[in-house]
């Protein structure tokens, strides 16, 4: 619920223009930092206390932040209506059921499917129709949850669909460069945070600069140079191995996809609450947010399915070829403690799997690139705030249009 509530509050503060762009630049830098802050936190925490208290440390920032909120944020209008129960219910159950069948779905480590299980395709099948309800629920509702009228902007819906691929590739990535540095690398968790620094600082930097150029450049410039700097970074990537080394395979990288995830959080964010009424900012920013959860579960299951399949194939490929040429000297393989296999053999394999889960992540990346070509229309003018100054001009009762007239 945060998430999307302080995205709304940037919107409903800030009027479309110049301080709303500044705002959205802090908003992401803020974001961003956060994230930095986190990764060192959490390597602090387990290193020297416990993994749980990566959880634990969440609870006395949330009740500061609760204490604090009352004093420093302005009260929204409030506004009557009925509460969809129906929508809540089918579209919540929907979505939970989808992300934990997805959860559920990805290859294991033995590099065995689970795809088939009974539960993954029973949760997957009721999620199916469960959303289908929802999307019926919604158009023939009087007071809808989430009115389909906010999909009818294609630049907005492309923004949404944009988050939900990005959030694919880059949980993915996080989630298996982490395995990488930590099994393969053979950094602490401490050590392992530190290693995204230059990740997460690029996206705040960027971000800052990206907030600067949008009104002189529009949200398209960006919305599509991001996503393919973000693709060739992920590219750059997938090209480690075993003989990997910090400075020479994960810096460059870092610093490149952090480039491009930087131009696009801003202007995405942009694109999705321009021409929004205060009313449905909150909505706005909530399915923002609900592409990047549920792109995250897909990216998981996705990539996880890629990368364990490949290091099942490559470990077992090798274990025959060193079977072989053990037997031929007469030696026997020599297990890495913990696993089946030898060290050598497990590092090679994981490496392998991890490497061609971040090629398919540079390639759904590059899917964002296209899905920005064919739909973000934004114009310039939308996020100046000339448009906003044009649409008060009009006849008392006349509403801007969802959709730019360019589009």
């Amino acid at each position: 619920m945060i998430a999307p509530t302080a995205l709304a509050l940037v919107a409903t503060t800030f009027a479309e223009g110049p301080a709303r762009n500044r705002a959205m630049g802090v908003y992401a830098a803020m974001s961003g930092g956060g994230a930095a802050a986190g990764l060192v936190a959490g390597g602090l925490l387990t290193t020297y206390l416990s993994w749980r208290w990566v959880l634990f440390v969440n609870v006395p920032i949330g009740v500061l932040t609760a204490a604090a909120a009352p004093f420093v944020l302005p009260e929204s209008a409030r506004r009557l209506g009925r509460f969809d129960l129906p929508g809540a219910i089918t579209g919540s159950s929907g979505v939970a059921l989808l992300v934990y069948g997805l959860s559920s779905a990805s290859t294991g480590q033995a590099g065995v499917s689970h795809w088939a299980d009974p539960k993954v395709v029973a949760a997957l099948a009721a999620a199916a129709v469960l959303l289908a309800a929802f999307v019926i629920t919604e158009a023939r509702s009087s007071h809808p949850l989430m009115p389909l009228r906010i999909l009818a902007d294609r630049s907005r819906s492309g923004s949404y669909l944009i988050m939900l691929v990005l959030a694919t590739a880059m949980f993915g990535l996080l989630f298996f460069l982490t395995i990488f540095v930590q099994d393969v690398l053979g950094y602490s968790a401490l050590k392992a945070g530190l290693a995204f620094l230059p990740l997460a600082g690029t996206i705040v930097v960027v971000s800052g600069i990206a907030s600067q150029l949008i009104s002189r450049t529009g949200a398209r410039p960006l919305m599509l140079a991001g996503p393919a700097v973000a693709a060739s970074g992920m590219y750059w990537f997938s090209h480690i191995s075993v003989h990997t080394t910090y400075t020479g395979g994960l810096l460059g990288p870092s610093l490149v996809t952090g480039a491009g995830l930087g131009m696009l959080f801003v202007p995405l964010s942009l694109v999705v609450l321009t021409h929004v009424r205060d009313q449905d900012s909150g909505l706005v920013s909530s399915l923002l947010n609900t592409g990047q959860q549920v792109g995250g579960a897909i990216g998981l299951a996705a990539l996880g399915t890629v990368a364990w399949t490949t290091v099942a194939n490559s470990a077992r490929s090798q274990v025959a070829t060193a079977a072989a040429a053990a037997s031929r000297s007469g030696q026997t393989l020599q297990a890495k403690p913990g696993s089946p296999l030898p060290a050598s053999i497990y590092h090679n394999a994981l490496a392998a799997g991890i490497s061609r889960g971040l090629l398919v992540a540079s390639a759904i990346a590059l899917a964002a690139l296209i899905i920005a070509a064919v739909t973000i229309r934004v114009r310039r003018e939308d996020l100046t705030g000339t448009a906003a100054a044009t649409a008060q001009q009009q006849p008392a009762g006349a509403e801007p249009a969802m959709e730019p007239a360019s589009s």
